[in-house]
């Protein structure tokens, strides 16, 4: 099994040359002077391979935790000759012979094929000493793994056979004729599992500097050293800590990567920009993610791996899938012939050869920065352009970025002190890649953003071809080679995953108000006036977003009646770029190594490391718990290498609490599946660390592969029952309620056995793309646009028909229907706005000997009434009519928009039934879809006076479900204006727990979904706290309290003291600052916490369990349980009153309770009572005041809202389930409302600002419905 320890910077290093005995054979034997010679054959001269102290030691130092590393070696032999191993010393510092078995170096490390690679260019031995040369190396494994290696190549001259000591020739022997002076040329190579270029560069100069006085005998030595202080150095976590360390004369920065998906960037990723235009960057890029066969050529090696290396960071987090060898030697050439894709580098001085001998490969040449082909191919690949508005996007951000250092310097004072320089140049270097890989990041957003509208999660199905139809015709080359790369195959799988990685981060951020509303809103794609007027006057036009920062007066909004999800006409934004708030990065200082290394150097080494880190995490300020976490990572590991193994496990819990991604739960699962039994069960007697050992053995238990297919839309082939024909309509991505599909089930079954065949299918879905496409091509002139609002689209056109009011056509949008009349000038005349009509008709007209179909719409607003020979359209159109009309009424008496949305698609449904049957039967078949026409004739829904006037919108959380989903908690949030954040992260939120841990957040502003659906356990939620602005804590069934980052919309921290369901959090403030919050759990237990540390200040155990909610006053803490209500000291927990159940029936239980402290009352109600219980706290052993709440099952929750108490219940009203809710006056303990909003049990209650009030129902509805408080 792969070794799962974190391994250090240095996995081996190697010396890799020519021996000096082949050298002197070579010189003596031939006399040739040194220009002469040919090319010789390198080799591994050194192995230096990890532990670098004896096996002795290692035990002492590593007595539990060096299990961990059996699997990760394995034993070297050498074909031709073996080399010579360093890494064994015994404790007084005497080389011991190692013993063969012993001496290993790791798996995928190829010793036979890694000297060509450390001389690509062939190993020459030379008369006169050439610069030292630095380059860089990337080896894959076969299962796509990558370890990095950095070589530098030096010269040493050499006499009689002898490396001199100071570097200098001997020209003395040179004159006598023995032998020519001539410098032979050695390289370090250095191998690791990260790809820390710039820092291993660093190391490796600074260790050439020190090598220069040392004779060959002395040099193994040094290096050793030099592999062993690499291997102790550890590689840093994810996030704002990056290591330091010093390696005369420099100090050495290890950065680690931002996040746990982000890579490690550890170059200078401008690089490419200052060897290509933009252009000629994109051009590459597309190269790339249409998988060619790529060679880039460069006389320098180390550009080849870092050029290459760069557009690798460039398509984050799209990741390349295919062979990557950036270098290839000369030996190496024929690689290039492979048949399949591949990233490879080659000397510029092989163009010739590689260009005429090898097809179909596409030559870059970073010297220059040509891009060309193969001369062999018959016909040149075609590269196709990135998409226009994207790549105009890149090439002005790529214009507006400072690539040259030499211009930042002109200002600054010249530095006289190295260290400064070196931190000065790393500064401006590190904000220049910020810059790059948002500039980067934001193309692959801006290419790939719209890939989620085509996307079914449920079936994880993809519909490529709809997909490519929205794209621009000058964009469907690219996106016809890419769709089909396993690079994108790949992202699909993390799109369906809904993965949180930087793609989706920024995708989010940069959300435009429409595509939150589309989340809300799954209307068929069409053109808004908006975007016609845009499209056709001004391509620069962008939608003003409106901010707002306290809660809306809901009368003044007007939300869009299903708005359109036609994307692919955006326009980007061509600006400046997206600009991240900058992160704020630490650093670290590592303790020095001292050597001869033998045990007790390493032993002080790491007591040091431990005693530094110990210090860091005592003196840093709680709240900087990113800090805190990168710090108890730090020190788990170094007491794991120490053998601490319960130390390691408590700093690894301790994660927990300050950043829950860096959790290292392979670490942990190794770290105890290894520990030996005594320690096992003194780590199961400390309740958190057998809680934590439980939590990580279960996952791996519960393990499940993750589903990670992704299909493409195919049509049926076979005969389709409802349960299959519901799967396909809802992998075609047409409509996804399961209600709506079954009704259109019924319609195209008409007069048939209840199955579809393909053909139909076929029909019915061809008929429907066909649609969808003309619509888009309508194109209304100015005179009409203007009469329409910016957010309405046309949804149909009729023919052109006849009317009273001119001929035309009748276009059908979600609010209106308008006739475009013919002629000379098309013009706009209104028919009548849906919510104007007062009667429709389909009757027969009169003409000579004929009865011409005839519809009529009458309005309120017009005496005349419009009339239209729709001939043969005329059934269809009365039926749209009157179900847009009936969906209107639904959508207005309920305050709820998604009714026209809904009755918007019944009608284009109708339509494509009736274009694919083409029978007799079409209309009736069609009428199958009237969902809200036949509702308004069968169950006339009025809606209370009461309801109406106190209901002000309703808004539902599982749009784009399948199904509805039960509201389990709400939670309202304030506005808050933080200049380091974006403006619409200052909105007002309101924050929805769905079924089975799903978490909703909306924009309480404009009511559209600003976080679509993410996930905190499997559990249900039961309850929610804002603890501080950037701070919401919730609790949840499986007794975990998560703690969510309202900025990055992330949990980073979780609470695991609980040992049962939470049940509620409150918090308590002093002075107005949160400063102790309050959990409690389902077994009776509460628990005290420091809000900005996570600590436990109290726990106590209740003597009562089933505890539901707790409250906090006046230094109060009240406890409703079960049976009773507790008030007890939230200090001392000391018993102060108690509120016995009081009814006769045994089996009933409390189920919620307010106070109203100025009042000295309780308000309480129990299960399965329709009655409010009122208890005076003076005189608790009273009878307590009660009243009744008619039509009411069961109370199911309560909040107070100024002087009133708002209860929310469960009923039943002719044999179905409704929610309603009684708002009663505290004062005179009278119902003054009764408001019936919900078609199920209200489940939830939240207030916002006093000014209004949010309610949830149960998963029959699903709907938040919100309320205006008088």
């Amino acid at each position: 099994m792969e070794d799962v320890l974190p391994s250090g910077l240095l996995e081996i290093c190697l010396l890799v040359g020519v021996p000096r005995e082949r050298v002197r054979a070579l010189l003596q034997g031939t006399q040739r002077k040194p220009k002469s010679l040919p090319p010789l054959d390198p080799e591994v001269l050194s192995v230096f391979v990890p532990p670098f102290i004896g096996r002795g030691d290692v035990q002492v130092t590593n007595t539990s935790g060096n299990n961990l590393n059996k699997s990760k070696r394995r034993s070297f032999r050498k074909k031709k000759e073996r080399p010579k191993i360093e890494n064994v010393k015994s404790l007084n510092g005497e080389r011991k012979a190692p013993d063969a078995e012993d001496i290993t170096v790791p798996k995928d490390i190829d010793l036979i094929g890694l000297p060509q690679l450390c001389f690509p260019g062939g190993l020459y031995i030379t008369s006169e000493s050439k610069e030292d040369h630095i380059h860089f190396l990337v080896f894959t494994d076969v299962c796509g793994n990558r370890t990095y290696g950095v070589v530098a190549q030096y010269y040493q001259p050499m006499q009689d056979g002898c490396i001199s000591s100071n570097g200098q020739a001997h020209w003395e022997s040179a004159q006598t004729g023995k032998m020519p002076v001539c410098f032979v040329p050695l390289a370090i190579c250095v191998i690791s599992r990260y790809p820390y270029f710039n820092a291993l560069k660093d190391c490796l100069s600074c260790l050439l500097v020190q090598l220069r006085p040392f004779k060959d005998l002395d040099v193994e030595d040094h290096i050793k050293e030099f592999a062993a202080k690499l291997f102790l150095i550890p590689s840093p976590p994810p996030g704002p800590l990056h290591l330091v360390f010093n390696m005369k004369p420099l100090q050495i920065i290890i950065p680690s990567r931002e996040d746990p998906d982000s890579p490690i960037i550890d170059l200078d990723l401008h690089l490419p920009l200052l060897c290509f235009k933009p252009e000629q960057v994109l051009q590459i890029m597309t190269c790339i993610l249409t998988e060619q066969r790529i060679v880039f050529f460069s006389s320098d090696w180390a550009l080849l791996t870092l050029v290459a290396e760069c557009f690798m960071l460039y398509l984050h987090p799209l990741q390349w899938q295919h062979t990557f060898v950036p270098i290839l030697s000369r030996q190496m050439l024929d690689f290039v012939m492979a048949p399949t894709s591949f990233l490879m580098g080659c000397h510029i001085d092989h163009f010739e050869e590689v260009s005429t001998e090898t097809e179909d490969l596409i030559l870059i040449n970073i010297d220059n920065g040509n891009i060309t082909h193969s001369k062999m191919a018959e016909e040149e690949p075609e590269i196709p352009d990135v998409p226009a508005q994207a790549a105009e996007t890149f090439i002005k951000r790529v214009e507006s970025l400072q690539l040259h250092y030499d211009l930042e310097l002109c200002h600054l004072r010249a530095s006289t002190d190295l260290s400064e320089l070196q931190m000065r140049r790393r500064a401006w270097q590190q904000k220049l890649n910020t810059e790059v890989q948002q500039t980067t990041l934001q193309l692959i957003v801006n290419i790939f953003r719209e890939v989620k509208d085509h996307l079914n999660y449920e079936h994880r199905v993809f519909n490529s071809e709809e997909f490519l139809k929205t794209r621009a015709i000058g964009d469907q080359p690219f996106y016809k080679k890419v769709l089909e790369t396993y690079m994108f195959h790949s992202f699909l799988k993390a799109r369906l995953n809904r993965k949180m990685d930087a793609f989706a981060r920024l995708e989010l951020s940069t959300q435009s108000e429409e595509d939150r509303l589309n989340l809300m809103f799954h209307t068929p794609r069409r053109l808004t006036m908006e975007k016609m007027a845009s499209k056709r006057f001004n391509p620069q036009y962008m939608i003003s977003r409106r901010m707002v920062i306290s809660m809306p007066n809901l009368q003044d909004i007007k939300l869009p009646e299903g708005p359109t999800r036609n994307s692919s006409l955006r326009r980007l934004e061509t600006g400046v770029a997206v600009k991240m708030p900058s992160k704020s990065v630490s650093t670290f200082k590592i303790p020095e190594i001292h050597f001869p290394l033998m045990f007790q150097c390493v032993h002080s080494y790491y007591t040091d490391f431990f005693n530094h880190l110990s210090k860091a995490i005592n003196t840093l300020p709680p709240d900087n718990s990113a800090l805190l976490a990168r710090y108890f990572y730090l020190r788990g590991l170094i007491s794991l290498m120490q053998g601490k193994l319960l130390s390691a496990l408590s700093d690894f819990q301790n994660l927990d609490k300050t950043d829950l991604r860096i959790f290292p739960t392979d670490l942990v699962r190794k770290i105890v599946e290894t520990m030996p039994p005594s320690e096992r069960s003194q780590a199961d007697r400390k309740p958190e660390l057998k809680k934590l050992i439980s939590r990580v053995m279960e996952k791996q238990r519960e393990v499940m592969k993750i589903d990670d297919h992704v299909k493409n839309f195919e049509l049926p082939k076979t005969h389709m029952q409802l349960d299959d024909f519901v799967k396909r309509i809802q992998e075609s991505g047409i409509v996804r309620d399961i209600d709506t599909i079954h009704r259109l089930f019924d319609a195209l079954t008409v007069g048939h056995q209840k199955q579809i065949d393909p053909e139909t299918f076929r029909d019915f879905y061809n008929y429907w793309k066909e649609t969808e496409t003309e619509a888009q091509e309508v194109n209304l002139p100015p005179t009409v646009i203007e009469h329409l609002d910016k957010n309405e689209c046309v949804y149909k056109l009729s023919c052109s028909v006849k009317t009273n009011y001119g001929v035309g056509k009748i276009a059908l949008t979600q609010k209106r229907l308008f006739l475009l009349t013919e002629g000379g000038h098309p013009g706009y005349v209104q028919i009548a706005a849906f919510r104007d009509i007062e009667d429709v008709k389909s009757t027969t007209v009169a003409f000579l000997l004929l009865r011409i179909p005839t519809l009529r719409i009458k309005t309120l607003s017009k005496k005349e009434v419009f009339e239209a020979n729709l001939k043969t359209e005329c059934d269809l159109w009365y039926l749209i009519v009157k179900e847009m009309w009936a969906g209107k009424k639904m959508a207005d008496d309920h305050k709820d928009p998604q009714y026209i949305e809904q009755a918007l698609t019944n009608v284009l449904l109708m339509d494509a039934v009736v274009g694919a049957l083409q029978s007799s039967k079409t209309i009736y078949a069609a009428s199958k879809l009237s969902y809200f026409d036949r509702m308004k004739n069968e169950v006339p829904m009025m809606v209370p006076k009461t309801t109406s006037e106190t209901l002000k919108h309703k808004i539902n959380p599982s749009a784009g479900e399948t199904f509805p989903q039960a509201i389990d908690v709400l939670l309202y949030m304030p506005g808050h204006l933080d200049p380091s954040e974006r403006p619409g992260n200052a909105h007002p939120k309101l924050w929805c727990a769905l079924n089975e841990g799903k978490v909703v957040v909306f924009d309480a502003s404009t009511w559209s979904i600003q976080q679509h659906c993410f996930r905190m356990g499997r559990a249900k939620l039961t309850c929610m706290i804002m603890v501080e602005q950037s701070q919401v804590w919730i609790g949840s069934q499986d007794s975990i309290i998560y703690i969510i980052n309202t900025h990055s919309m992330s949990c980073n921290k979780q609470l695991n003291d609980h040992r049962s369901d939470i049940t509620d959090i409150i918090m308590e403030k002093k002075n107005g600052i949160p400063s102790e919050a309050y959990s409690s759990s389902l077994d009776g237990t509460v628990i005290a916490w420091n809000i900005s540390t996570l600590k436990v200040n109290r726990v106590f155990q209740l003597p009562c369990r089933n505890l539901t909610s707790i409250k906090l006053h006046n230094d109060q803490l009240w406890c409703c349980t079960g049976s009773c209500i507790l008030v007890v000291s939230p200090y001392e927990f000391q018993l102060q009153m108690k509120i016995e159940h009081h009814l006769k029936d045994v089996c009933s239980y409390f189920l919620c309770f307010q106070l109203f402290p100025e009042r000295d009352e309780v308000w309480a109600s129990y299960s399965g009572s329709s009655d409010v219980y009122i208890w005076n706290t003076r005189d608790l052993p009273s009878t307590p005041q009660k009243i009744h709440l008619q039509d009411c099952s069961e109370i199911t929750c309560m909040i107070r809202v100024k002087n009133q108490i708002w209860v929310g219940s469960s009923g039943r009203s002719q044999g179905k389930s409704k929610g309603k809710i009684y708002v009663i006056s505290a004062e005179k303990k009278t119902v003054e409302k009764e408001l019936v909003g919900h078609t199920d049990t209200v489940k939830a209650l939240c207030s916002a600002e006093d000014r209004y009030v949010l309610s949830g129902s149960g998963k029959e509805e699903g709907k938040i419905a919100i309320w205006k408080v008088e």
